[in-house]
C-alpha cells in the first residue's frame, strides 16, 4: 500500500505565529504529532509519505503515486479538511480520516465523501481497520469503547517530517484530564483519568529528535500536563538528569491546570527540567462564570497570586480568555484586559465562547434550543459564537474586538512583556541552543520593527539595556516574546474585520427571519428569568 499522509491548511489564529515564522523563514509552528504517531501503527511494508500543507502543498506526482490518502484534523481545518477529502474521491483514491474534529463530528467526513473513519485513539482503531482492509472491505467506520494503554504506544515517525521547517516539536506524554470544565471536549475525546507514558517511553523521544539534531522549541502538547501529578513527577526527575547530561538543548513548553501553583515541588521539578512556559485555561477572572463554566479548579485561591507565584518561580505563562459565558455581566472584556496587565501575562489568547460537538455545553444549549445549528463555529477567533447567549451578542463582540485591541497595542504588550519577566526570579538552567541564522533574522527584524520604525523605541532600548546588565540568560526568550508580538499586532486587524462583516451578516439574517427571532428572544428572556431563580444554568 502507497499511503499519503495530509495534514489540512491551519488558518491564521493565535497559534499560527504566521508574521514571526515569515521574518524568521520557517513554515509552521507545530508538526501533525497526530499523524507521524499514527503512521508508526501502520504496516512496516507501507511506504508512506507526509505532507503538511503548512509546509508545502502535496504534488501532482505524490497524488498518482498514492493508493490511499489518510487524513487527520481538528475543527479549525475543517474547510481544507472537506476540500482534500473531496480531491481524493474525486481522483479515484481510498480516504481515510481521524484525529479529534472527524471523531466530534464523523458525519462531516461521511459527506465529504470519505471511506473509512479511523475514530477516537488509533491505537484501537487502527488494527480493526486493517483487519477490514485485509478482508477487502471498501468502507468502514471504525470506534473503540475503551482508552488505551499509551506505554504501548509507538515512537513517532519523526523522520517524516521536514525538520527545519518547524518552530517546535510535538511531543505527547500523557492523555486525558480529570476536571470537568462544560465547554471543553478533551474529557470526550480522551476521558478524565489521566493516561501517562513511562519516562523510558519519553527519554526514547527525547533522544530521538536530539541525535536528528533538533535544537530548538519541544511543546509537551499534553491538554494538561499536570492532570496526572505523580507520574508527572516521576518524569520530570528522569527528565532533568537528560537534559543535564545534554546540555539542555531544547527549551520546553507544555499546557497545564491553574492549579500547578498549590504544588510547590512539581513547580520546581518543571523548572529544573528546562520548561519555560506553560499554558493555562485562566477563561476569566469572574468567579460566577467560573462556577458556570464548572472550572472549580480556577476558583481555590486567588488567580492573581496564582499567576504571579507561577511566574516568579520561572515559568512563563501563556493564558486563555473567554468571553460570552451565561450570566456574564457587562465589561467581562475590560476585567480580562485588566486582569491581563496586572498579572502581566504576554500572551493572551482570548476567545468568543464556541459550543463544541457534544460536549457537556453542546448537550445543554441543544435542550435548551439555544444552539445556533447554521453556525457550525470553527474554533478560532474568527467566528461569532454559534448559540444564544444571555446578553446581546453584539456587546460581547463588541467587548472582545476592544479588549482584543487593546492588549495588542505596540507600547502597552512591550511593557507587560517586559513586566513578565522582570518578575522572573528562580534560577532558569541555561538552555544551548544554537543561534542559527533563523534567529539572527528574527532578532533582527524586532529590534528594527520595535526599536526604530514604532514610536516604541526609546522603551524597547530601555528594557533591553535592563534585560542585558540583570538577566541576560533570560534575553533569548524575551526577543521570542516580542516576535510572537509582532503576529497579534497584524492579527488584531483580521479578526476584527471577520466579526464586524459576520456580525453584520447575522444581524441580516434575523431581520430576514423575524418570526425565528422572536423565538429566540423569548428563549433568551427565559433563560435570564431562570438564571436570576436558581442561579445556575
Amino acid at each position: 500500500m502507497k499511503a499519503l499522509l495530509i495534514w489540512p491548511i491551519l488558518p491564521n489564529s493565535f497559534w499560527s505565529y504566521q508574521e514571526p515564522l515569515d521574518i524568521a523563514g520557517l513554515r509552521a509552528t507545530n508538526p501533525p504529532l497526530g499523524l507521524i504517531t499514527i503512521a508508526s501503527m501502520l504496516p512496516q511494508d507501507w511506504e508512506l509519505r507526509l505532507v503538511d500543507r503548512n509546509v508545502r502543498f502535496e504534488t501532482e506526482e505524490e497524488w498518482n503515486w498514492c493508493d490511499m490518502v489518510i487524513i487527520s484534523a481538528m475543527i479549525v481545518q475543517k474547510q481544507d479538511f472537506r476540500e482534500l477529502i473531496q480531491k481524493g474521491v474525486a481522483r479515484g483514491k481510498k480516504v481515510a480520516v481521524g484525529g479529534p474534529f472527524p471523531t466530534s463530528v464523523p458525519e462531516f467526513a461521511l459527506d465529504a465523501g470519505a471511506h473509512y473513519l479511523i475514530l477516537d485513539e488509533g491505537e484501537c482503531t487502527i488494527p480493526a481497520f486493517l483487519a477490514a482492509l485485509e478482508r477487502g472491505e471498501e468502507q468502514g467506520t471504525f470506534r473503540a469503547c475503551e482508552k488505551p494503554d499509551v506505554t504501548h504506544t509507538p515512537m513517532p515517525r519523526f523522520d517524516l517530517l521536514e525538520l527545519d521547517a518547524y518552530l517546535a516539536i510535538t511531543l505527547q506524554f500523557s492523555r486525558g484530564c480529570p476536571f470537568q470544565c462544560e465547554f471543553c471536549d478533551i474529557i470526550n475525546l480522551y476521558g478524565r483519568k489521566p493516561r501517562t507514558k513511562t519516562p523510558e517511553q519519553m527519554l526514547a523521544e527525547f533522544e530521538k529528535i536530539y541525535q536528528m539534531g533538533w535544537r530548538r522549541f519541544v511543546f509537551v502538547v499534553d491538554d494538561n500536563f499536570i492532570g496526572n501529578k505523580r507520574n508527572a513527577k516521576i518524569f520530570l526527575r528522569a527528565l532533568i538528569p537528560w537534559m543535564q547530561e545534554h546540555n539542555y538543548p531544547f527549551i520546553l513548553l507544555t499546557e497545564a491546570s491553574l492549579n500547578l501553583a498549590e504544588d510547590d515541588e512539581l513547580i520546581e521539578l518543571m523548572v529544573q527540567a528546562g520548561f519555560r512556559m506553560v499554558f493555562m485555561g485562566i477563561e476569566t477572572p469572574d468567579m460566577d462564570s467560573l462556577a458556570v463554566a464548572h472550572k472549580e479548579q480556577n476558583t481555590r485561591q486567588s488567580l492573581m497570586e496564582s499567576c504571579h507565584k507561577i511566574t516568579r518561580a520561572g515559568l512563563q505563562i501563556m493564558s486563555g480568555f473567554i468571553l460570552g459565558f451565561d450570566g456574564e455581566k457587562p465589561g467581562a472584556g475590560y476585567r480580562i484586559q485588566q486582569f491581563v496587565e496586572e498579572t502581566g501575562i504576554p500572551q493572551a489568547h482570548l476567545n468568543l465562547l464556541q459550543a463544541l460537538p457534544n460536549t457537556a455545553m453542546w448537550q445543554r444549549l441543544k435542550q435548551e434550543g439555544r444552539l445556533h445549528l447554521q453556525m457550525e463555529g470553527s474554533g478560532s477567533q474568527r467566528s461569532l459564537m454559534n448559540f444564544v447567549p444571555t446578553r446581546s451578542i453584539e456587546d460581547i463582540v463588541t467587548e472582545f474586538i476592544d479588549a482584543f485591541w487593546q492588549l495588542y497595542e505596540p507600547m502597552p504588550y512591550l511593557k507587560r512583556t517586559f513586566r513578565h519577566f522582570q518578575m522572573i526570579q528562580g534560577k532558569c538552567p541555561k538552555v544551548h541552543s544554537p543561534i542559527t541564522s533563523k534567529e539572527i533574522r528574527l532578532f533582527s527584524a524586532i529590534c528594527w520593527r520595535q526599536g526604530w520604525v514604532r514610536s516604541t523605541r526609546l522603551q524597547f532600548w530601555r528594557q533591553l539595556g535592563w534585560l542585558v546588565l540583570h538577566k541576560p540568560h533570560l534575553l533569548y526568550d524575551y526577543f521570542i516574546a516580542l516576535a510572537v508580538g509582532e503576529h497579534f499586532f497584524s492579527l488584531r486587524q483580521e479578526i476584527k474585520n471577520n466579526l464586524l462583516s459576520q456580525l453584520e451578516e447575522f444581524k441580516t439574517m434575523q431581520q430576514l427571519q423575524p418570526s425565528t427571532d422572536a423565538v429566540k428572544v423569548a428563549d433568551r428572556d427565559l433563560v435570564h428569568t431562570n438564571a436570576a431563580q436558581t442561579g445556575t444554568f
